[in-house]
C-alpha cells in the first residue's frame, strides 16, 4: 500500500512520523483544543434557551445562573487554550529542533563532492527558514486544524440539534468547500516550493556579497550586486503574491459559498410554515452559528496555506536528509602508520569534469622521507592529496599505506594519520587555543597547546593580545593577518603529530622573515614523520628526496633537485625563471 501512496502522502506520513514520540503532549494538547472549542459551542448553545427562556419567558434564575457561569466557563477556556497552545508550541520546536540536528549532522557526513557543487547560502536556508514553515505546520497549522476543525463540528451540531431543516444546506456546500480546499492545496504546495528556491537564491546571494565585501567596494561592484539581488528579491515577491493570490481567493470563494448558504437559511425561515415552528431563540441560535462559522472556515483555508508550505519545506528537507553519506567501507582500524606511501597507475576524473584530472600516476615514498609536488596551477597536484585521504575516490588504480589499501581502512582512523596545512585555511569563530587544538581539545593540555604555537611563532602575536589565546579569531579568522592565519594552521599540525604530514603551499602567506622562522620549525617537524609538499616556490623543497613535476595531471618529470636541474627539462626551466627573477 505504501508503494502507491502520492508523493504528497509520503512526505505527510514520514512527517507524521516526527511526532510519534510525543503522543502523550499531543494528546495533551488535543484535549486542549476540544476543550477550547467544546466551551465556545456549548455557549453557542445556551443563546436559544437565554432568549425563550430567560428573556421570554421572564425567568431571572436562569439569566442569574448564566452571570454566575460565565466567568468560571472563561477560565477553563483560558486553561484550555494554554493546554492546547503551549503543548503543540513545544512539540513543534522539538520537531524543529531535530529536524535542524539532523540537517546539520547530514551536511558534515556529506561527501566533499556534495558540497562542490551546492551553494552555502541555500544549505544554510534550509536549516534556517524550511525548518521554520514545519515549525508552522507543526504548530499553527495543527492547532488551527484540530481546533477550529473541532468548533465546526460543534456548531453543526448545534445548529443541527435546534433545526435540521435549516441547518440541511450544510450538506450541499460541505463538498464544495472541501473541492476548493483540495485544489488550493496543490497550488499551495506547488508554489510553495518555488518560493524556498527563491529564499535559497537569496540567502546565497546575501552571503556573496557580505563574505566577498572586500571585492565588491574594491571593484566598484556595489551596483552590480544591487541589481542581481533586486532581481532575486523581486521573484521571491512574486512568488509570494502568487501563495497570497490564492490564498485571498480560496478564503473569499468559500465565504461567498457560506453566505450563499445563510441566504437560503433567512429565505426558508421567511416561509409561513418554518415561521410556525421557529423560536425566536431558534432562530438566533441557527443564524448566530452560521455566522460564527465563517471564521473557523477562513482560518481552516487560511492554516492550509501553512500547512501545505510546511510540506513542501519537509518534501526538501527530506531529499536532502536522503542524500547517501560519505561512502566509508574501510574495515580496519589504525592506529600509527610508519609512513609507507605508494600510487600505483592512479587515475581520476572528477564527477563533473570530462578530461582526468590525474592520469596513471605510480610513485612510492618511503617512511620519513619528504617528496615534493611541482606544476602550474590545476595540473593536479592538490588532488593527489584529496585521493591519499579519501575526499574522492580514484577510478582506478591503487594507493597503499604501509601495506594496505585506503579502501581497506576506516575513514576516521585513515585521515588520523595526516596533518594537512593548506594554502586555504579555515579557522572557526573560536579562541586561538581552540583552532589549534580542534579535534584533539580534549585529549591535550594548555602547555601543550602553547608548546605548538611557540613552534610556529603564533606566541608572537598573540601575546600582543588582551586575551592571548583566549582571543576570538572572528568568522574564519577575519581579525587575523593571512599570514597569522596561516600560523595557527600550522601549530594546529604540530599539535596533531600525525606521521604524514601534507604541507600544500604552507609558508605562501608569510613574510620573509616569519617564513624563515617557519621554515625551521617545518624542517625540524620534518624530520620524524612523511611529508607530502605542493609547492610552487622551489626554493623551499630543494632538499626534497623526490619531486615530482606533475603537467595537465600526468608526472613527466622525477628525481632529485640536482637531478632535474641536470636534465635541464621543465623543472629547471621554472627554477630558472623563479630565480631571474628574484
Amino acid at each position: 500500500m505504501t508503494a502507491n501512496l502520492e508523493p504528497e502522502q509520503k512526505v505527510v506520513k514520514r512527517f507524521l512520523k516526527y511526532l510519534v514520540p510525543f503522543k502523550l503532549p499531543f494528546f495533551i494538547a488535543i484535549i486542549g483544543m476540544l476543550g477550547y472549542a467544546s466551551i465556545d459551542s456549548l455557549v453557542i448553545s445556551q443563546l436559544q434557551p437565554m432568549i425563550d427562556v430567560g428573556l421570554n419567558d421572564d425567568n431571572s434564575d436562569f439569566l442569574r445562573i448564566a452571570a454566575y457561569a460565565i466567568v468560571p466557563i472563561f477560565i477553563v477556556r483560558g486553561l484550555f487554550n494554554f493546554m492546547g497552545t503551549y503543548t503543540l508550541s513545544w512539540i513543534s520546536s522539538q520537531v524543529v529542533m531535530k529536524m535542524r540536528q539532523q540537517l546539520f549532522e547530514k551536511y558534515i557526513h556529506l561527501p566533499v563532492e556534495f558540497h562542490d557543487h551546492q551553494s552555502a547560502g541555500n544549505l544554510i536556508s534550509k536549516v534556517t527558514f524550511d525548518t521554520e514553515q514545519v515549525a508552522n505546520a507543526a504548530g499553527k497549522a495543527f492547532l488551527t486544524l484540530i481546533r477550529e476543525g473541532a468548533f465546526v463540528i460543534g456548531l453543526l451540531v448545534v445548529m443541527f440539534y435546534n433545526s435540521w431543516q435549516l441547518s440541511a444546506i450544510f450538506l450541499i456546500i460541505a463538498p464544495l468547500v472541501a473541492i476548493i480546499v483540495s485544489f488550493v492545496s496543490k497550488r499551495f504546495r506547488k508554489v510553495s516550493k518555488a518560493i524556498q528556491k527563491a529564499m535559497g537564491s537569496l540567502t546565497t546571494g546575501v552571503e556573496q556579497a557580505v563574505k566577498g565585501h572586500k571585492v565588491v567596494l574594491m571593484f566598484g561592484g556595489q551596483k552590480l550586486e544591487s541589481e542581481k539581488f533586486l532581481e532575486t528579491n523581486n521573484h521571491n515577491r512574486q512568488q509570494t503574491m502568487k501563495l497570497a493570490t490564492a490564498q485571498i481567493l480560496s478564503v473569499s470563494t468559500i465565504q461567498v459559498i457560506a453566505s450563499v448558504a445563510l441566504a437560503f437559511v433567512l429565505f426558508l425561515a421567511s416561509t409561513p410554515s418554518m415561521l410556525q415552528d421557529l423560536t425566536p431563540g431558534v432562530f438566533t441560535t441557527v443564524v448566530f452559528a452560521m455566522m460564527a462559522l465563517l471564521k473557523p472556515l477562513k482560518q481552516i483555508t487560511t492554516v492550509n496555506n501553512e500547512f501545505q508550505k510546511g510540506m513542501a519545506a519537509c518534501s526538501s528537507i527530506f531529499e536532502l536528509l536522503d542524500h547517501e553519506d560519505e561512502v566509508d567501507s574501510g574495515k580496519r582500524e589504525l592506529t600509527r602508520i610508519s609512513g609507507d606511501l605508494s600510487f600505483k597507475d592512479v587515475t581520476f576524473t572528477y564527477p563533473s569534469k570530462d578530461e582526468p584530472a590525474l592520469k596513471n600516476i605510480t610513485f612510492d615514498v618511503k617512511a620519513g622521507q619528504t617528496i615534493a609536488l611541482v606544476g602550474r596551477s590545476g595540473s593536479g597536484k592538490s588532488t593527489l592529496s584529496n585521493l591519499l585521504t579519501r575526499f574522492y575516490q580514484a577510478d582506478s588504480g591503487d594507493i597503499i599505506i604501509d601495506g594496505d589499501a585506503i579502501e581497506d581502512l576506516s575513514l576516521k582512523s585513515l585521515r588520523r594519520q595526516f596533518a594537512l596545512v593548506s594554502q586555504q585555511v579555515t579557522l572557526f569563530n573560536d579562541t586561538v587555543a581552540n583552532n589549534i587544538a580542534y579535534g584533539c581539545a580534549d585529549t591535550v593540555t594548555r602547555e601543550q597547546i602553547i608548546k605548538a604555537a611557540d613552534i610556529a611563532h603564533v606566541t608572537d602575536f598573540v601575546n600582543q593580545q588582551k586575551n592571548g589565546f583566549d582571543t576570538i579569531v572572528g568568522e574564519n579568522g577575519v581579525t587575523l593577518s593571512g599570514g597569522q592565519r596561516q600560523r595557527i594552521a600550522i601549530a594546529r599540525a604540530i599539535l596533531a603529530d600525525s606521521p604524514v604530514l601534507i604541507l600544500d603551499e604552507a609558508t605562501s602567506a608569510l613574510d620573509t622573515e616569519s617564513e624563515k622562522f617557519i621554515q625551521q620549525a617545518l624542517d625540524e617537524l620534518q624530520r620524524s614523520r612523511t611529508n607530502i609538499v605542493i609547492a610552487h616556490r622551489l626554493s623551499t623543497i630543494e632538499k626534497a628526496d623526490l619531486i615530482l613535476v606533475v603537467e595537465q595531471g600526468e608526472i613527466i618529470e622525477r628525481g632529485t633537485h640536482t637531478e632535474l636541474l641536470a636534465k635541464q627539462g621543465m623543472y629547471s626551466q621554472l627554477h630558472q625563471m623563479q630565480f631571474s627573477q628574484a
